[in-house]
């Protein structure tokens, strides 16, 4: 079972990472980071990650971390 870290202070709220992660587990969040942004976190529920690193690979800013 894969794993996703996400660095909130330094993301910026493109959301790339929404649109490739296959199950859906990176979602918009309510809370704003330091700099006023919405920015995304890893929500597993009852879904798993499958580590395939997408996520990671499209963020500009390299934001994403993938623990296998």
């Amino acid at each position: 079972m894969a794993k996703i870290k996400i660095d909130k202070e330094k993301c910026k709220g493109c959301m790339l990472c929404l649109s490739v992660c296959s199950n859906g587990l990176i979602v918009r969040s309510k809370k704003l980071n330091k700099r006023g942004i919405h920015c995304v976190e890893f929500k597993e529920k009852n879904k798993k990650c499958t580590g395939c690193a997408m996520c990671a690979i499209i963020c500009p800013d390299v934001c994403i971390e993938v623990w296998r």
